[in-house]
């Protein structure tokens, strides 16, 4: 392969010559950094309006061997909106594509460009009285063509999928500027190779995301949400099995919450309502959603009652308000974490009854590197667990610097061993290469890079992303 080149000079001025003065902007720091300041990146930040622009764009990179780095809502954790070193590429920005395209009410299809706000997104649907359920803490800035390129998780998975599940068509500009118009509203095409499930998840490596036609809801008629103080992570599971007997399908969120969370709240002056006297060791949050004559408040008392031994002390949300501030405490958790600044973080999944297990083995393991503060929650009705670890009051994480890998590959390792992955919903960006290259089926390696290969041949798409450039 050639070497690339960097946006410099006379190629910039065929990128000037092929799009209008309004797709370049300043660059910024909002575009160089990742959220949690780890990295800085460098490049020349371009943002066209349509999937024309972004096809006359790719068509200049392809022939001057530019890189392109895709940037959607920059809340990305693991580097894959970002590239420190080598060729200076074009930073593509989509933010200018932010069109709600079609409204498809009566087949529950909405049909949007890739520089959406999910938050918009959600409310679209909701203006025509459906859901849109994808669901996470970034919400209010994450786009959907980065939401859909990551397969973004979040709080409603247990029960509607992560993002392939509410997706069902793309429109997508390949590296040589070719528009592959994707954007089915069917439910059912047997056509051949699914490319709309290749690109999805791909980071940008394979091609740009530029629209898709994406799945709405019904809205639940009524909704309830409880905490429920449980005495371990082997009980929520068991909570878990309870629950999903009684209920069924009605379960939207399961979370799984460490005391250190709240503790780091407190810690950081961040402030919440305080559902218990005494901040419990381990507590779930759940939420259900059920049909209009149901009353999801009763079916989480029956879920308290059957519980047993299981629960310790509960709380059922009476309002709205006391529903919104239960979720309120899960959603600032990450801020809290970012406030103290983790020694390193990890986004992992297990099989959910081997979540115990994991929970019981890391600290003792990770006691043989330095004694560290655990901070462990997530959706645990999916088996994704956010395990970060920081340094203990009066030290930094900067103190631990050293001790990075060794923590990291500590969590990774047991995480492998029991079934899981190393990389439940944040993706693989540049962080993670090396991971999975190390934990990857050889067999899985050699079809990506092939694929890879096939589509992207002189390696512009978001080089060093997912496989090594």
């Amino acid at each position: 392969m050639e070497t690339l080149s960097s946006a410099t000079g006379a190629v910039l001025e065929r990128i000037r010559a092929a799009l209008p003065e309004a797709a370049f902007q300043a660059e910024t720091a909002a575009f160089l950094e990742e959220p949690r300041g780890r990295w800085r990146g460098q490049g020349v930040v371009v943002s066209p309006a349509s999937v024309d622009e972004v096809s006359a764009l790719m068509a200049v990179c392809h022939a001057a061997r530019v890189p392109v780095v895709p940037y959607s809502g920059g809340t990305g954790l693991v580097g894959g909106q970002l590239s420190e070193s080598g060729a200076v590429p074009v930073v593509l920005s989509l933010a200018r594509m932010a069109r709600i395209r079609a409204v498809h009410a009566d087949e529950n299809v909405i049909e949007v460009d890739a520089g959406v706000i999910l938050a918009d997104v959600q409310r679209a649907a909701a203006d025509v009285g459906r859901l849109f359920p994808l669901s996470l803490a970034s919400e209010g800035s994450a786009r959907i063509g980065g939401l859909m390129a990551t397969n973004a998780g979040g709080l409603n998975v247990i029960r509607y999928g992560n993002a392939r599940a509410q997706c069902l068509g793309l429109e997508v500009v390949l590296a040589d500027g070719t528009i592959w118009n994707g954007m089915s509203r069917l439910r059912k095409d047997n056509t051949g190779y699914d490319l709309r499930d290749l690109m999805i998840g791909s980071e940008g490596t394979l091609g740009i995301i530029t629209g898709a036609s994406l799945r709405m809801m019904p809205r639940p008629a009524e909704e309830a949400t409880a905490m429920f103080v449980v005495p371990s992570p082997r009980a929520a599971v068991s909570l878990l099995g309870v629950a999903g007997a009684r209920l069924g399908e009605v379960i939207s969120g399961f979370e799984l919450i460490h005391r250190q969370g709240f503790d780091f709240l407190d810690e950081t002056g961040l402030s919440y309502h305080a559902p218990f006297a005494q901040t419990p060791e381990w507590s779930v949050l759940m939420k259900v959603g059920m049909g209009a004559g149901s009353d999801p408040t009763d079916a989480l008392a029956g879920v308290f009652e059957a519980a047993g031994e299981l629960v310790l002390d509960g709380v059922i949300a009476q309002s709205q308000q006391q529903a919104d501030n239960l979720w309120t405490i899960r959603e600032m958790i990450p801020e809290g974490n970012r406030r103290i600044g983790s020694v390193s973080s990890h986004d992992i999944s297990v099989p959910i009854s081997c979540v115990p297990e994991f929970i019981d083995r890391a600290p003792a393991l990770l006691a043989e590197i330095d004694t560290f503060r655990i901070n462990c929650f997530g959706h645990l009705g999916d088996g994704n667990l956010h395990y970060n670890v920081f340094p203990m009051p009066g030290k930094t994480r900067a103190d631990h610097e050293h001790q990075r890998d060794a923590v990291k590959t500590t969590v990774h390792d047991l995480a492998a061993s029991l079934g899981g992955s190393v990389s439940a919903e944040h993706g693989i960006g540049r962080l993670k290469v090396g991971d999975l290259e190390t934990y990857a089926d050889p067999a899985k390696l050699t079809m990506m890079r092939a694929i890879k290969q096939a589509l992207d041949p002189r390696g512009i798409l978001n080089p060093g992303a997912v496989l090594r450039a």
